[in-house]
């Protein structure tokens, strides 16, 4: 074991993809010599060569349309959206044809060797185009996984089951933990299955539901709660497509009553999707309305990143009045 950062776990599980499987091709934009904006694959184009880990075009669509063509070949192709933010202009290659690719084949051909890596999320006064959270946008679409880890264990672990996963993977980093967040990881190789939620927390009055870099804000929301005497069970999706419907309903015919937080806009955030869910699976287990704590429906401020962010305070508050209801 070893302690190291986000970007450092996200750099060992590249490295030992490429060192393992020599199908592995990393690129996008200053993935090179640069090591990327956030620098996550410092070291690897020097370790592996030019022709393994290389500087694309800025053209995210291109890039998006290179990881399909090497996919579709064979290859393990494992592209970087510079910022999340950016991903919209390489929507169609990934919605259309990634996604789609082994569907309208009838199997016989198939993509699912694509791995799309982006940080997302704000907290790093990057302003409106480079804070957002879309992840929503990618779950409506079937023949995609969306993954988002929370600490630099599950980056690593995920991160691998990703790229060796058999169907195109969308990765959500959060920017903002790269290196702020520093944990044990194995220095060897392991992975975290996907589609399964992890309690983190055992509780019995409500249940908090979160994924990424809000983990670490319904943690301190349940640590401000218990001492008022609430217990809160803490449960970290993971996996956003597909989503651990059956951990979560559990939790909540435990506790009958269920807070979802996250990052994006309230409007047409994943939230909204597993309340109703859940509502279908535990009806008759809610003791309360099921609560969101959400981003504002407004373009990312830069001054206002503060009031914008669903914090610990605003999760805190939301937990009593769930509770009390």
């Amino acid at each position: 074991m070893a302690k190291i950062n986000m970007l450092q776990a996200i750099n060992d599980a590249l490295s030992l993809v490429l060192e393992t499987d020599d199908k592995a091709i990393l690129f996008g934009e200053d993935v090179g010599h640069f090591g990327g904006v956030f620098r996550a694959t410092s070291g690897l184009q020097e370790k592996y060569g030019k022709e393994r880990c290389f500087n694309t075009p800025l053209t995210e669509q291109g890039i998006a349309g290179f990881a399909n063509g090497l996919a579709s070949n064979g290859m393990t192709a494992i592209a970087e959206i510079q910022f999340a933010d950016y991903i919209f202009p390489a929507i169609d290659q990934i919605v259309n044809e990634s996604a789609k690719f082994r569907y309208r084949s009838g199997n016989e051909f198939n993509v699912g060797g694509i791995t799309y890596r982006t940080p997302y999320g704000g907290g790093i006064a990057g302003g409106h185009y480079h804070s957002q959270s879309p992840e929503a946008y990618f779950t409506q679409t079937a023949g995609l996984k969306v993954v988002v880890p929370r600490n630099a264990y599950q980056a690593k672990g995920l991160l691998l089951a990703s790229i060796r996963d058999k169907n195109p993977v969308v990765f959500f980093e959060p920017k903002r933990l790269y290196r702020a967040n520093i944990s044990e990881v194995p220095e060897g190789d392991y992975e975290i299955e996907l589609g399964k939620a992890e309690v983190v927390r055992e509780g019995k009055d409500i249940t908090l539901l979160a994924w990424g870099a809000q983990m670490e804000i319904i943690e301190e929301a349940a640590d401000m709660a218990a001492k008022q005497g609430i217990s809160c069970e803490v449960i970290d999706l993971r996996t956003l497509a597909p989503w651990d419907i059956e951990t979560v309903a559990a939790s909540v015919k435990k506790t009958g009553r269920l807070l979802i937080n996250h990052e994006a806009p309230l409007t047409g955030g994943f939230a909204g999707e597993i309340a109703a869910t859940i509502q279908e699976e535990c009806f008759l287990y809610l003791e309360s309305p099921i609560s969101r704590v959400c981003g504002l429906d407004t373009p990312y401020p830069l001054i206002h990143e503060k009031e914008y962010m669903p914090d610990a305070l605003k999760t805190f508050e939301a937990i009593k009045a769930t509770v009390k209801f």
